[in-house]
Formats: C-alpha cells, sequence, structure tokens
C-alpha cells in the first residue's frame, strides 16, 4: 500500500483521495509563523481548507497529515528526497507516533511554500530540526482518534491505546479502525500540540528498527522514479546556457547566425546579467532554445560570443594560495580567546607549527541540475530537482517580476545535491527561458556546465602552533583560518566570523589552558556555497592533522594524544570555550553542548571497532581523526596500503557516529558509508582549480571522484546507541576523513601531507 507521489493542489484533493472524507491534521508551521494564503501555493493552509469544504467531515488545523474513512493515512513529506531516505523517515517517524500501520501509509510531496516551515533540505536538519513538531503531528491525529473512540464507547481515553492503524480498548478487547472514527474525530476540539502528550521512544517501534523499507527504494532501482530531467510536457522545448566562463563576466558581442542554422534551434536569446551581490541570480549568458536537448547542445556550441571576462579574470588558483598564507601568517580577528598563547608559547619547552591548504571543492551531483518550466497566463509551474523549493519561487517570482502565488514548484526526486541544488540560479534561469520562448521548456546543465558555473566550497588556508610543556603537554594551541565565506556571495564580509568559525574551531573541545582562534581575510573571485559539511571539512582536517603531529613529536600513540588534548568528560560553558557566543548551527547549547565526553567516546569507540593497538601492532598503517559537528560526533581509523603499482589507496575504513537517537537505522549506516566514500574523495583525489578565472577541470576526468577501486574493500560502520536529543546525521561523516587519510599516509609512508588532494604530493 505504501507509495511515493508528487502533491500538486488538484491531486492532494482528489488524486489522494481526500475530497472522500477524513480528517486532516498538522501543526507546521506555529499558526503565528504561518503566511496568508493566497492563490495557486501548493497544500497550505488555503488548500487544506478548500479540503475541508469538499468533505463530509474533517479538519484541518494546516495539512501535513490526512486519515481518509477508508483508514488510508496521507503523510506529505515538505522536505527533498536525494538518497538520503527523508521520504521514508519523516513519514515513519509521524506514523509511529500515530499509531498508523506502515501498510496504510501514502507519501506526498510538498510543493515549495512558506508554510510548511523551513524546507531547504540541508544542514543536517530534518529530523535534528523537526522530530519533535512531526511527532506532534501524529500526536494530535492519535489523541483526536483516541478521543473519538473513547466517546463511542463512553469510557475513559486513557484506558484506549492507538495501535496498528485502530484504536483498541485492552479491558473491553474492542478496537475501531482509524477509518472508522474520523468523522467523531472531527467534531472534537484540536487539543494544543504543545500539551498532547508524546509516545516513550521505545514504543515507537518502526523508527527505533534496524531495517525499515525504503519507499522510493522500488522506483528508484527500477528507473520509474522521476528526477528533474525527467518531466514530459506537450509541446517541450529543451534549453542550455553558454555562461560566462569567469564569474562577473558578460557578453561583449555575439553573433547567434550559425547557431539558428542549426536544424532543431526555435531561438536564441541574451540571459539577464547579474549584478553584485550573486546571492543565486541566473548567471547571463545566452540560452539556447530547440526541439531536442542533442540540437540545443550543437547549437551552443556553434554560437560565436565574445566575452568581457571582468574584473575576476586574474584569478589564479596557485597565486591565491600564497595570498591565502600571507594572510593566515598574520594577526586575525581573535573569536576564541583563553589564557594568553602569546605567553605561553614564549615559555613553552617545544613548539611545533603546520600550515594546512584546501582547494575548492565540487559538488558534483550524479544528476546535474534540470529543471522544467511553464510559463503561461502570467503564471509559473517548475518541476525542479531542488533541495530549497521556496528560494527557487521567490528567485524566480523576482526575476520575473510576478508575485510567488503565481509560481508553483514541485519537487522531483534528486539526484544527489550535496548543497548544489540549494541554489535557485538553474530555477530561475528555466523560469525567464520558458517566458521568453513561449513554450514549456526544460533547461539542461552538463556535467562541465555545473562544474564551471557552480557554487564551489571555498578555499582555504590555515596556521596552526601548539606550545608543549617540558613533559609533552600542549600548554597552549593557536590557530588562524582565512577563507572567503560564504556571505560573501550574498555582500557580507570577506572574512569568517562566528558563523563560520563554529564549524570546528570555536566548538572544537580542547582542554588546553591557553587557547586562541583567529579568522583572517580572504578576497573571494569565485561564487562560494554550501557543500556537504562546508568548513568543517578544512577545519577537521587541519585540527586532526595537528594532533597526530603533536603525537608523533611526542612519540606517543595518537589515541592517547586524542584523549589527553581532548580531556576529562565535561560540557562546556562559553566560558570554558573562550568565546562570547556560539550559533551551535542554531540550536541551544542547554539542548545540543559541546560534550567533550562524546567527542571521546567516539575516539575509544572507533578504535576499539577497529582493533586499533592490535592492528598498529601486526603493520597496519591506520590513522585516526573525530570530530563535532552538526552537534553529532564522529570518530573514524582508516587503513591506507600500497597496491600492485605502488599507488597509495585507502584499505579499510572504520567509522562511529554518536547523533543521539536517531531515525531509521538503516539509512544513518548508509549515509556513514558514503560520506567515507565523499571523505576519501575529498581528501585523496578532490579539489578544482582556477587559472584566468576559469575552472581548469571541466569533468570527471579531471575533477576527480572516488572510483570502485580508491573505496575501502571494506567500510565498518557503528552508531552510538543513546537517549540524547537527536542530532544530524547526513554531513557529519565527512569531516574527519580527510585527516585519518594524511594519518595513516604518515604512518605508512613517512610523509606528511598537509594539503588537498592528498594523493597529489605522496612521493613514490
Amino acid at each position: 500500500m505504501s507509495r511515493v507521489a508528487l502533491v500538486t493542489r488538484r491531486s492532494f484533493l482528489v488524486g489522494a483521495g481526500l475530497v472522500t472524507g477524513g480528517l486532516a491534521v498538522g501543526l507546521f508551521p506555529d499558526a503565528a509563523e504561518a503566511d496568508e494564503p493566497s492563490g495557486r501555493a501548493g497544500p497550505g493552509p488555503r488548500a487544506a481548507s478548500e479540503a475541508v469544504e469538499n468533505l463530509s467531515s474533517g479538519l484541518s488545523p494546516n495539512v501535513m497529515v490526512h486519515i481518509g474513512e477508508d483508514g488510508v493515512v496521507t503523510i506529505v513529506c515538505a522536505r527533498s528526497e536525494m538518497g538520503q531516505g527523508v521520504r521514508s523517515a519523516i513519514p515513519v517517524l509521524i506514523a509511529d507516533e500515530l499509531g498508523a500501520s506502515l501498510d496504510r501509509i501514502v507519501v506526498l510531496q510538498a510543493v515549495g511554500d512558506k508554510k510548511y516551515g523551513d524546507q531547504n533540505t540541508d544542514g543536517s536538519s530534518s529530523i535534528r530540526k523537526f522530530d519533535d513538531k512531526l511527532r506532534r503531528m501524529g500526536a494530535v491525529a492519535r489523541t483526536m482518534l483516541v478521543a473519538a473512540a473513547a466517546k463511542r464507547w463512553r469510557v475513559k481515553p486513557e484506558t484506549c491505546e492507538a495501535a496498528d492503524g485502530a484504536v483498541k480498548h485492552p479491558p473491553t478487547k474492542r478496537s475501531l479502525g482509524f477509518g472508522e472514527l474520523v468523522k467523531t474525530a472531527a467534531t472534537l476540539p484540536v487539543p494544543d500540540e504543545k500539551t498532547v502528550p508524546l509516545r516513550a521512544w521505545a514504543e515507537l517501534k518502526n523508527v527505533a528498527a534496524e531495517k525499515l523499507p525504503l519507499l522510493d527504494g522500488q522506483a528508484i532501482t527500477t528507473g520509474a522514479g522521476v528526477y528533474g530531467a525527467d518531466t514530459k510536457l506537450d509541446g517541450l522545448l529543451y534549453a542550455v546556457v553558454a555562461r560566462p566562463p569567469v564569474v562577473g563576466g558578460r557578453v561583449a558581442k555575439l553573433d547567434k547566425s550559425k547557431a539558428l542554422a542549426v536544424p532543431g534551434v526555435k531561438k536564441v536569446f541574451e540571459m539577464p546579467t547579474p549584478t553584485k551581490p550573486w546571492r543565486h541570480q541566473v548567471w547571463g549568458g545566452v540560452a539556447v532554445v530547440a526541439d531536442t536537448t542533442w540540437a540545443a547542445l550543437k547549437g551552443r556550441a556553434a554560437l560565436d560570443i565574445t566575452w568581457d571576462d571582468g574584473p575576476n579574470a586574474g584569478y589564479d588558483s596557485a597565486q591565491y594560495e600564497e595570498k591565502l598564507l600571507a594572510s593566515v601568517r598574520a594577526p586575525g580577528t581573535a573569536h576564541r580567546t583563553v589564557g594568553d598563547v602569546d605567553a605561553a608559547i614564549a615559555k613553552a619547552a617545544k613548539v611545533l607549527e603546520a600550515e594546512y591548504l584546501v582547494p575548492h571543492l565540487p559538488q558534483m551531483p550524479m544528476e546535474p541540475p534540470a529543471v522544467t518550466a511553464r510559463f503561461q497566463n502570467g503564471a509559473c509551474e517548475l518541476w525542479a530537482a531542488t533541495q530549497n523549493p521556496q528560494q527557487a519561487r521567490s528567485e524566480v517570482a523576482k526575476l520575473l517580476g510576478i508575485g510567488e502565488d503565481k509560481v508553483t514548484v514541485r519537487v522531483t526526486l534528486l539526484g544527489g545535491g550535496f548543497g548544489r541544488k540549494s541554489k535557485a540560479d538553474f530555477s530561475a534561469e528555466a523560469a525567464f527561458i520558458a517566458r521568453e520562448a513561449g513554450a514549456p521548456v526544460r533547461v539542461q546543465w552538463t556535467r562541465t556546465d555545473d562544474l564551471r558555473n557552480g557554487y564551489h566550497n571555498t578555499v582555504s588556508a590555515q596556521r596552526l602552533r601548539a606550545g608543549l610543556d617540558d613533559k609533552g603537554r600542549v600548554v597552549a594551541w593557536h590557530q588562524r583560518t582565512a577563507f572567503p565565506p560564504i556571505a560573501t556571495t550574498f555582500g557580507g564580509a570577506a572574512e569568517p566570523g562566528i558563523n563560520d568559525l563554529q564549524q570546528g574551531v570555536l566548538d572544537l573541545a580542547l582542554d588546553v589552558p591557553n587557547i586562541r582562534a583567529e579568522g583572517c581575510p580572504a578576497e573571494p573571485h569565485a561564487r562560494i556555497g554550501w557543500y556537504r559539511s562546508v568548513y568543517n571539512i578544512f577545519h577537521a582536517f587541519a585540527a586532526g592533522s595537528f594532533i597526530d603531529e603533536i603525537a608523533h613529536a611526542r612519540g606517543i600513540d595518537p589515541r592517547d594524544a586524542w584523549l589527553e588534548i581532548i580531556g576529562p568528560a565535561r560540557k562546556l560553558s562559553l566560558a570554558d570555550l573562550g568565546v562570547a557566543k556560539l550559533t551551535n548551527y542554531g540550536e541551544p547549547l542547554d539542548k545540543h553542548p559541546v560534550d567533550a565526553g562524546r567527542l571521546r567516546g567516539v575516539v575509544e569507540r572507533v578504535t576499539a571497532l577497529s582493533r586499533w593497538s592490535e592492528q598498529k601492532k601486526a603493520g597496519r598503517a591506520l590513522g585516526l581523526a573525530a570530530h563535532r559537528s552538526f552537534v553529532s560526533y564522529v570518530g573514524v581509523v582508516v587503513s591506507v596500503v600500497r597496491d600492485e603499482r605502488r599507488k597509495v589507496r585507502v584499505d579499510e575504513a572504520w567509522i562511529v557516529m554518536d547523533a543521539g537517537r536517531v531515525v531509521n537505522k538503516d539509512r544513518v549506516h548508509a549515509q556513514m558509508e558514503g560520506a567515507v566514500v565523499m571523505g576519501i574523495s575529498n581528501a585523496m583525489l578532490g579539489g578544482v582549480t582556477y587559472k584566468g578565472g576559469v575552472v581548469q577541470q571541466p569533468n570527471y576526468r579531471d575533477a576527480r571522484i572516488a572510483r570502485i577501486g580508491d573505496v575501502p574493500r571494506a567500510i565498518h560502520t557503528e552508531i552510538v546507541p543513546s537517549d540524547e536529543v537527536p542530532g544530524g546525521v547526513g554531513e557529519p561523516g565527512v569531516p574527519p576523513v580527510g585527516a585519518a587519510c594524511a594519518n595513516a599516509i604518515f604512518a605508512l609512508t613517512g610523509q606528511r601531507v598537509r594539503r588537498f588532494p592528498l594523493l597529489a604530493s605522496v612521493k613514490a
């Protein structure tokens, strides 16, 4: 019975059977946060109220959960599915709280609408931020159904229970299915979502199971799933865009005659020219519209364009590295201060220093951006592989000069995202081209388009110093980091601040009496965007590598160095950390403190899982690293070997995650495995460089990602059992992999590599 379908305004009311009667409830967002509904806005409060008008009975504070008279429970998922299993986890969390049977669940994908709250699927936040609200959706519905049954049986509600799609009265062994109760329930007052009782976590039997069905699994594996490039509309045309090769460039001269002569090409026209700050506008350039993608590509190749490359034409990665290093060799803005670092280093028996470099990292999702748009009667519809449908809606409305109520964004499956598809540039392009073409248009990006015109993770340099006393203990820790932050894409300052340094610098648990962390300036010459685990990648690489360097300088086991530098189990206050404030991924510190005990725990567990001491004695070259990010804790050990061609590769990996309570363990294990593979890609092979303002790696042959021969023969995963509130899952596994790889390479070769890609610096 379980299935996944795309929700539209009409299909939500009719196709899902909602016009036949039933109970619809939902609590997200809070009523005070919801905008006044208007126009064709998808299934928000207006669609909910219209649904009620069509029901013989019903109730809809905000349609997120609907129970039909046939007992089918329909759940709207407001987050995007890109392989992480969110369309399985969210419905199951709600259904378990409700007491529904999984074989009577239908999942619908929401369109972009502010009335759903934050729909941007990134930041490892789908469960972390919303688990309580999601559960309360189910709890309100359950409370009303139980009350309806109790009223009918004339018993106390507390003597009843909801389970397996029915309300039961154990003392009398009576039972009524949900569908039999919805009419009565709809006449009852809606309980306050803040006071409805939630089930004990142990009662959520499906959420805590080792295996859960992946509701999209069959569609994904059989090819039935609908991705960005799969939308079919009558009269559909296809378009590609010749975008400026350099950020800030524009068309100086255009001859489109040869492109228009290509068979199948219908129209050629210039795109709007963006202005700073770049934000997520269209990139500019020239659109080619044709009756096939192939014709559009041939037409684009025939264009004769002279580009004005603008002020970023001189961007050169090699030269820019020197600027970054110069920046971290000079004082920056101190954002973390404990004790007196300068005095401690001056008195230290030994001082260690190291500098680390990480290039731009491109997201490279398997599916490049693809959007289909239709503009007619002053309104625009999009079918988009987007992580952030609300921003796509806003950007399209702004570009076209229409109200957001005239824009509908329907979310398809995403063939990977990693932050690239949080941006609205490709959706805005499609909307503009569809309007100018006078027909529905699918805009397809190629791999080269995305590598050269994407929003890459930032480039960084770091300088670390440590002062050791005469017993080898670390008495001073000094860290400087320079990179153009994401804020520069939106017009912000070209220097990392508190929001940026919270990712592995300000929240790094250190039992060191003197600490200073500084952000140093770095001017941007590229569009900087979100990437899976963002700045944590290079901060974890530097700190994790440096701790290993300290261990070897002292002649002690790296595990012992980690545990000593982290210190005893404790929760660190702002004063302990030496910071004025900590944004903490948007979480309050009392709910998600910086917990040295949990960081110690993953170090201890991953070294036990990997049999660290035993395997080192046996001659295995192992590397260890750990990191806190997105309020979760991860420890990683990797083993590296030289293969028959003397090439260094990762042979085996172990990863332990403490993310508090987890939903859908099978997907969490999968996310951990994927994080190891992506971390290996980043560290061993990854990165793109610029010359003349242009990305020099235009495809997979140049911008390398890990292939089957590059990944471990085995990845061992462990989830720490926990009663802590949920943390992030999708991103925290990536950051410590880079340092673990670098440390293992040192154990194997004796070479200390301090820059990505690691393999480029390893000598034979």
